[in-house]
């Protein structure tokens, strides 16, 4: 029983985490209703089996898949092309399938030639720091967004929507300290439904149909077959060079968790790089959502105390079974978003403790303050740009100038490195 509970926190958690995209790119690209409860049901399904790829062959942490930001973004970018460089939305669906599958076998390349373990090496402590700072300062808006009942511009805060998301903060933060053990291990499962509880009985909970059939097995290449041009390859090439930032990030973050429980570290990179790319093949053969490691599970985990692999894994397989169920999915769909966005702030006030544990294993406390300075600059700067900003770029431009997260880790990489690579030149410098 307690393992069932533990793997249908995961279930919750990763849900709630991930249900908002596929709705999001369903409406972007004008999907029927019925097209709309295949996307979710067929995204749903790819990271659930992703998940339990990286858990049993892969990197072998607990860390959910969940969309990947950057895919998210290039569907977005792409479905502004509907109508002129692509006949229709159809066709669009189609290239981007086939960007997906480039994607994979990048991640293939990379990892058999040892590439990808190279990478991994400049993700010092301060690059993990500037990232997981970027992380919450990028997401934290969505969230005050979303508690303040705010869902596109323009629209007014919704005070009782704000009351609801303060009621489910302070019941997230009065589970995840309590006294009894097993109430803190499963604080995520009881802020959920309390929050969700609290809702209805504000009368702001709604009902939302993904389908009424009660079986359906996820299609393939639904939009047609995959389509290979020049543009989404170059633009595939890159997004599979970010994406490797957040995967090893993420499994950087993970690690640190566990190795502060005594759990041993090694070499994760190869084998986890091999699963993302059969992870990013899954994602255009299902005609799903590229999916990417996601590092709140590591402000998961240190809230729950869920160390164990297990329940994860069990959670994973509880998700793909989900997905073949719609009317289950229908339940799932109909959370609140402003209580999955009051709770996963709670996570994150311990991903801030995380980073902070990384900035204080730098020993050059002058080296991570400049380069650190610049990057946060850089990234947060790039988040206050409007999207519309960058409509006459090339993809590849838009998919890194728009994302602060990107930009502004790569900016770090960028500055730490050439100040390693000058006091290696100059030992001297480096002394003074």
């Amino acid at each position: 029983m307690q393992l069932f509970l533990s793997g249908f926190q995961w279930v919750a958690f990763m849900v709630a985490g991930s249900i908002a995209a596929p709705i999001a790119i369903a409406d972007l690209f004008q999907l029927s209703p019925q097209d709309t409860a295949g996307f979710i049901q067929r995204t749903i399904f790819v990271l659930g089996a992703a998940s339990l790829i990286q858990a049993l062959v892969g990197h072998k942490l607990p860390i959910n898949e969940g969309p990947a930001g950057l895919w998210w973004g290039v569907f977005a970018i792409y479905a502004g092309f509907s109508g002129t460089l692509y006949s229709s939305h159809e066709e669009v669906l189609t290239v981007l399938q086939g960007g997906m599958i480039v994607s994979g076998v990048i991640f293939f390349i990379l990892s058999a030639t040892g590439l990808l373990k190279k990478l991994s090496t400049l993700f010092t402590p301060a690059i993990t720091f500037i990232y997981l700072m970027l992380l919450i300062l990028q997401l934290s808006g969505s969230f005050i967004k979303g508690m303040f009942g705010i869902q596109h511009e323009g629209q007014s805060l919704q005070p009782f929507v704000l009351l609801g998301s303060i009621i489910t903060i302070l019941l997230a933060l009065y589970f995840s300290g309590h006294k009894r053990k097993w109430i803190q291990q499963y604080s995520i499962i009881l802020a959920l439904l309390s929050g969700w509880l609290v809702f209805i009985l504000m009368g702001l909970g709604e009902s939302v149909t993904v389908s009424d059939s009660w079986f359906s097995l996820p299609d393939v290449f639904v939009f047609g077959a995959p389509v290979f041009d020049t543009g989404v390859i170059v633009t595939s090439i890159f997004i599979t060079f970010l994406l490797t930032t957040n995967m090893i990030a993420s499994i950087r973050v993970m690690e640190e968790v566990m190795k502060a429980k005594g759990q041993p570290t090694y070499e994760r990179f190869t084998k986890s790089g091999f699963a993302s790319g059969l992870n990013q093949l899954f994602g255009g053969v299902f005609s799903a959502i590229g999916s990417v490691p996601i590092s709140g599970s590591a402000g998961f985990v240190a809230a729950t105390g869920m160390y164990s692999i297990i329940p994860f894994i069990l959670g994973s397989a509880l998700i793909m079974i989900i997905s073949l169920i719609p009317k289950v999915m229908n339940l799932f769909a109909s959370l609140p978003a402003p209580v999955g966005y009051a709770v996963t702030t709670v996570i994150f006030i311990k991903m801030v403790g995380l980073a902070l544990g990384e900035y204080r294993k730098e020993e050059n406390v002058e080296r991570i303050h400049f380069v650190a300075g610049i990057s946060l600059i850089v990234g947060v700067g790039a988040m206050f740009v409007p999207p519309s900003a960058f409509k006459d770029m090339p993809v590849v431009v838009a998919s890194i100038l728009n994302n602060g997260l990107i930009l502004g880790t790569i900016t770090g990489i960028i500055v730490e490195q050439s100040i390693l690579l000058k006091n290696k030149q100059h030992p001297e410098a480096g002394r003074q």
